[in-house]
């Protein structure tokens, strides 16, 4: 079950300021700074992995998702605003979304090991398992854990054994890392953030409304 440190207390507070309204980054989050032992684990071959895309991948307006996995305000916006974004604008291929991991992290271990177990999914099963596998991290937030990300792949093309080893192993961390550090070089500060063709959405509280005009916004320019 995930445990919240202090550090991911703090980083769970919700900032009203600017473009962002979620999880802030406190520190650097460089593997090796999140709760691991330091120990060397095998790898998986081609990383990093390509961002997980939804929709027309070949459409003109991209909007990109920076997440952590153990981020409350992740959760809520997976919840609340992804579904629409999905039925509006993915279900017709009017836009490309493509989601990115940005681990804070929240949790000095739920947030590496879940996207770690995601990405696994990805490369074993494609995007459309991915996206399906993490509405269920979401979902399961409150008890995520080894255990949990095998349970979850009930379904999907994965064997869940090989799911929680590439967890706990930390398999996709040079994935993951990338990610981290591309949110980091854009100069984002937490989770969840949205860019729209590159150009962050200004909110001040998770809600679709946001996300839906800087779509249309950028559909109409």
């Amino acid at each position: 079950m995930t445990r919240l440190s202090r550090r991911g207390f703090l980083a769970g507070s919700v900032a009203l300021t600017g473009a962002t309204a979620g999880c802030l980054s406190g520190g650097s989050g460089e593997s090796g700074d999140d709760g691991s032992d330091g120990r060397s684990v095998p790898t998986a071959s081609g990383q990093p992995l390509s961002a997980p895309v939804a929709g027309n991948p070949d459409a003109d307006v991209t909007v990109a998702a920076y997440e952590d996995y153990a981020c409350p305000h992740c959760k809520t916006y997976s919840q609340t605003v992804f579904p629409k974004v999905q039925e509006n604008f993915l279900a017709d291929g009017t836009v490309r979304y493509e989601f990115h991991d940005f681990p804070i992290p929240v949790d000095e271990t739920a947030s590496w090991q879940a996207a770690n177990a995601a990405r696994k999914v990805q490369d074993a099963a494609g995007d459309a398992a991915y996206f399906t596998y993490s509405k269920r991290l979401f979902e399961n937030q409150s008890r995520l854990g080894p255990d949990v990300y095998a349970e979850l792949t009930d379904g999907l093309d994965v064997g869940g054994d090989a799911v929680r080893k590439a967890a706990t192993g930390r398999t996709y961390d040079p994935t993951v890392q990338a990610d981290r550090d591309r949110a980091v070089e854009k100069g984002l500060r937490g989770t969840p953030t949205v860019l729209v063709n590159d150009q962050p959405v200004e909110w001040q509280e998770i809600a679709y409304a946001p996300v839906r005009d800087a779509i249309q916004s950028a559909l109409n320019g």
